[in-house]
């Protein structure tokens, strides 16, 4: 079972994507990403999902935070912003994948799962190198 934060300041999108995935996940759920620093300070999380607007810090700030302290914690961006670059430069920052509003469940369930494999087959590589 993976553990999955969802950081949105929408409360119906927040609420959806926790329903769909903690039927198969270990969630936990932020409205802003200051509420979801505070959660990465203490807990490790397989993935990130995160809205790109919303008040006070951006998604974009919480990326970065994520690269810098959990390098290897895929971060999924959600956005209503429909721009090719947009969504090119959020991969250059290091997003794992970057999801348009609105957004088919299944697209949000398949990007999570790929996540999750990823960051499973990186944790496996670095174990196999600690040896």
């Amino acid at each position: 079972m993976a553990a999955i934060l969802v950081v949105d300041d929408d409360a119906a999108i927040r609420d959806t994507l926790y329903d769909l995935l903690s039927e198969d996940h270990l969630c936990h759920v932020a409205e802003t990403a200051e509420r979801a620093l505070g959660w990465l300070a203490t807990d490790v999380y397989d993935v990130v999902l995160t809205d790109i607007s919303m008040p006070g810090l951006s998604g974009i700030e919480l990326l970065s935070h994520v690269r810098q302290n959990q390098p290897q914690t895929p971060v999924i961006i959600i956005s209503g912003i429909q721009d090719q670059e947009h969504a090119k430069g959020m991969m250059t920052l290091g997003a794992f994948d970057y999801l348009l509003k609105p957004f088919k469940l299944e697209d949000v369930e398949r990007s999570v799962a790929r996540a999750v494999e990823y960051h499973v087959n990186l944790l496996k590589q670095e174990r196999g190198n600690e040896s």
